[in-house]
C-alpha cells in the first residue's frame, strides 16, 4: 500500500476528526490548564543541559560523581542534567458499549471523559516533545499537530463502530515503550491479566486509568431496580437494593484491588477517576506518573 504524502495524511487526519471538534477543544483547554500548572517542572535524565547538584547517596552510579565540583568540598557531588530525550507513548481509550453509560444527564459518559482524557493527555505529550500513537493501529509514533489529529481519527472511527471490543489490543511494541490505557476495566480479571501481561511481558511500561461513574462506586439507587447490561450480560431485577449495596461495594473493591495487583506485578501504575470530578485532576496525577516512571527506567 503506498503512503500518503504527509500534507495529505495531515489532510485526512483533519477530515475524519471534523465530528469531534467540541472534544477537540474541550481536550485542548484541559491541557493547556494542566500545563500552565506544570510550568517549569523539569525532570532529571539523559541530556546535556546542566541542571543540578546533588550530594551523593548509596547506589548512585559512580560514573554521574562531578570529581571536580566533590574536590571543591568534604562531601562527594553527583552532576544531574534535565531530560531532553523524547519519548514514544501509545495511547488507547474503551470505546465498547459499557463506556457509554452516565447515571446522570449532567455528567458526561465514560467513553465522553476517556476521549477526553486521551486527546487532552495526547496533548499534553506532544506539547513536551514527546512522541504518539494509537496503540493497535500499528501506526509509526509522531509528533507535532498531526499526530494530535491522528489520535482523534482513530477516537472518531472507533466511536462509529459497532462490536468494539473492551479489551486493549496487542501491538508488538519496542521494549521500553509506553503505554496508556484508559477504560473503565470491568471485564474478568483473568481476561485483564492477559491482555495488560502481553504487553508487559515484552518489557513495555504502561499506567491503566480506570474511569468509573459515580452510581458504579457507591450504588445510590433505592427500591425495586432493574439493571440492564449494556454488553450483552442480561438483564437482573433487584427487589431493594440497599440490601445488595454493601456486598455490591465490597466486590467492587475486589475487583480493584485485583486491577491494581496486574498493574503492580506488571511494574505498571494505576489510577483512578470518577466522572463527577474534575478531567483536570486525573490528566495531572497521569502525567506525573508518566513522568517519575521514565526518570526511574532512564537515569
Amino acid at each position: 500500500m503506498a503512503v500518503a504524502p504527509n500534507h495529505e495524511l495531515h489532510e485526512r487526519a483533519a477530515a475524519l476528526s471534523a465530528n469531534l471538534p467540541p472534544l477537540m477543544v474541550a481536550a485542548d483547554r484541559v491541557a493547556s490548564t494542566v500545563a500552565q500548572g506544570m510550568h517549569g517542572r523539569r525532570r532529571v535524565g539523559q541530556g546535556e543541559s546542566f541542571w543540578q547538584y546533588r550530594h551523593y547517596e548509596w547506589g548512585d552510579p559512580i560514573k554521574s560523581i562531578d570529581w571536580r565540583r566533590s574536590g571543591k568540598s568534604d562531601l562527594v557531588y553527583l552532576r544531574e542534567n534535565e531530560w531532553e530525550a523524547a519519548q514514544s507513548v501509545w495511547l488507547w481509550c474503551d470505546s465498547s458499549p459499557s463506556m457509554d453509560y452516565t447515571s446522570l444527564r449532567k455528567l458526561p459518559s465514560k467513553k465522553d471523559r476517556a476521549q477526553l482524557l486521551t486527546l487532552a493527555l495526547g496533548s499534553l505529550l506532544i506539547r513536551g516533545g514527546e512522541h504518539i500513537a494509537a496503540l493497535g493501529r500499528h501506526m509509526r509514533p509522531t509528533m507535532g499537530s498531526t499526530a494530535l489529529f491522528l489520535m482523534a481519527q482513530a477516537l472518531a472511527e472507533t466511536h462509529s463502530q459497532t462490536g468494539i471490543a473492551s479489551l486493549p489490543p496487542f501491538e508488538p511494541l519496542p521494549r521500553y515503550g509506553r503505554v496508556v490505557l484508559i477504560s473503565d476495566f470491568l471485564e474478568p480479571l483473568d481476561d485483564l491479566r492477559r491482555a495488560i501481561g502481553l504487553l508487559a511481558d515484552r518489557g513495555v511500561d504502561g499506567y491503566v486509568l480506570q474511569v468509573l461513574d459515580p452510581s458504579e462506586t457507591d450504588l445510590p439507587f433505592t427500591g425495586r431496580t432493574r439493571f440492564e447490561g449494556m454488553e450483552k450480560e442480561g438483564n437482573a431485577l433487584i427487589g431493594r437494593v440497599e440490601g445488595v449495596r454493601e456486598d455490591y461495594r465490597a466486590t467492587l473493591s475486589e475487583h480493584q484491588q485485583g486491577l491494581k495487583d496486574i498493574a503492580r506485578v506488571s511494574g505498571w501504575n494505576y489510577g483512578l477517576h470518577i466522572t463527577d470530578r474534575p478531567a483536570e485532576e486525573a490528566l495531572l496525577r497521569l502525567f506525573v506518573s508518566l513522568g517519575i516512571a521514565r526518570e526511574h527506567n532512564n537515569v
